[in-house]
């Protein structure tokens, strides 16, 4: 079987992460750079990325999280975060990264940059940015749920989270962020029962449709 399957095959939502167990520094930093190297809208990456390793901190989050233990058991805990608005400046920090990376010069991207800022700075209402940029943080995780199982560790993505309060105990408001989605990450418990379960999913007949 194809090694991408096999890990998909492998991996499940953990519910019990064995706490005992840290990811190394290596390995963190590849899912970083899994997360750093995924696809978004216009590749603009409208989205921040908080690992918090804090251990009270994420007791304080615990409850707003329905209690579930992987918050506190897992190795690292991942917040993705959308930008609530996205502005000119934005954009301008984005045609500048391109211009250094590329070597170019910025007035030659200048058609990219009014495209962007016509369809999403001034076409896009405050609250229809934020959800665009909330789509975007998917996409990531998409990634890291990937190289993760890759690396034979586990991912458990959450939307069962009380955002808003995400956003008071992390501090995200002042800083024009919106938490979206909750990923914890670590090593399964030999306990986890699930790990066992055979994967569900829908038969091929009743998911794709060809036209």
């Amino acid at each position: 079987m194809n090694t991408f399957l096999e890990n998909q095959n492998w991996r499940y939502a953990t519910k019990k992460f064995d706490a005992t167990k840290k990811i190394s520094a290596e390995d963190l930093n590849i899912l970083k750079e899994a997360i750093q190297l995924s696809t978004s809208s216009y590749g603009l990456q409208p989205y921040k990325v908080l690992i918090v390793e804090n251990p009270e901190i994420r007791e304080q989050l615990k409850p707003f999280s329905w209690n579930q233990t992987q918050i506190t058991e897992a190795s690292h805990l991942f917040v993705f975060t959308n930008f609530i608005d996205v502005e000119e400046s934005d954009i301008t920090d984005y045609l500048n990264n391109i211009a250094t990376t590329r070597g170019l010069k910025v007035e030659d991207l200048k058609g990219y940059g009014d495209m962007m800022i016509a369809n999403v700075v001034s076409g896009l209402t405050l609250e229809q940015k934020s959800i665009w940029t909330a789509k975007q943080t998917y996409l990531a995780l998409g990634n890291l749920i990937n190289v993760a199982a890759e690396l034979k560790i586990d991912v458990t993505p959450m939307e069962g989270f009380q955002p808003e309060k995400y956003n008071e105990i992390l501090g995200l408001d002042k800083l024009g962020l919106n938490a979206s989605l909750v990923a914890t990450i670590g090593y399964r418990h030999e306990e986890d029962a699930s790990q066992h379960y055979p994967k569900v999913r829908k038969p091929m007949n009743e998911l794709f449709v060809t036209i």
